[in-house]
């Protein structure tokens, strides 16, 4: 479904991604995981055709999308959800509007019908729509326009993969645990391939199949968590060393919380 072979790509003279290759199935959840300003969030960009790597191939379902017309670009995109880490809801437009937005504007569909789905859709992320529908984005808590924002993508696109760029950043613990939730109903009720770009090792724990670690634009890892926890990469072990991991009793990580800085 996806995939980056012998990609490089530089914003003008800073090299951010060198020679980075990886794929993801369908259905299959991967984290790519990494320091800040390691390249995560360029990757996501680049899926999206929003930039062209200097070298190499991006593909979406076999489709080179780098060697794409931007009209070609825009029919791929339509497989293609993305949450951002603040949301990016409209913030004049009420919850359901957001929701609704791409049926209200490129669909001759009447509101009435409208309204059902967009109902359907709060609900299927957790969202009850006559709680909600009517109330602008900036009364919602930040799990809930997270949850929203996902519901605008599944409800826009109808997509085969989803893009989450931190999508638990400045969450409480509950509100947390409802987007993974929501990220993880996704992949076994829709099969959508996932993506997550994330710094917190216990979100990835909970929803990853595959990590990947980006380490000063290269990849230090790709594989499962019984792999990850036997890689002797010395970058991937920098990268862990800041948070406590430990062996359950399955034999699988366990986030036990942070070190102190």
């Amino acid at each position: 479904m996806i995939e980056l072979k012998n990609v490089s790509f530089a914003y003008g003279d800073e090299q951010v991604l060198n020679n980075i290759s990886f794929k993801v199935a369908d259905s299959e959840s991967a984290i790519i995981l990494g320091p800040s300003g390691s390249g995560k969030s360029t990757i996501l960009r680049l899926l999206l055709g929003l930039l062209d790597p200097q070298e190499g191939e991006v593909l979406i379902d076999n489709q080179i999308i780098n060697k794409m017309k931007e009209k070609h670009r825009r029919v791929l995109r339509k497989q293609i959800g993305m949450v951002f880490q603040d949301g990016a809801l409209f913030d004049s437009m009420t919850v359901g509007e957001n929701v609704g937005y791409y049926l209200i504007e490129h669909t001759d569909m009447k509101w009435d019908e409208i309204s059902m789905k967009v109902e359907q859709m709060l609900g299927f992320v957790g969202l009850r729509a006559s709680e909600v529908a009517d109330k602008l984005p900036e009364s919602l808590s930040g799990g809930q326009k997270r949850r929203v924002a996902i519901g605008r993508a599944l409800l826009s696109t109808d997509p085969k993969i989803m893009l989450y760029d931190e999508p638990t950043t400045g969450l409480d613990p509950s509100m947390t645990e409802n987007v993974l939730e929501l990220i993880t109903k996704l992949q076994s009720e829709k099969s959508i391939s996932s993506i997550v770009v994330t710094h917190q090792i216990a979100d990835a724990l909970v929803i990853a199949d595959r990590f990947i670690v980006v380490w000063e634009g290269e990849i230090a890892f790709d594989g499962d968590m019984d792999a990850l926890r036997e890689s002797r990469d010395l970058r991937v072990l920098q990268f862990l060393a800041p948070f406590r991991l430990a062996l359950s009793e399955v034999g699988k990580l366990k986030f036990i919380g942070r070190k102190e800085t």
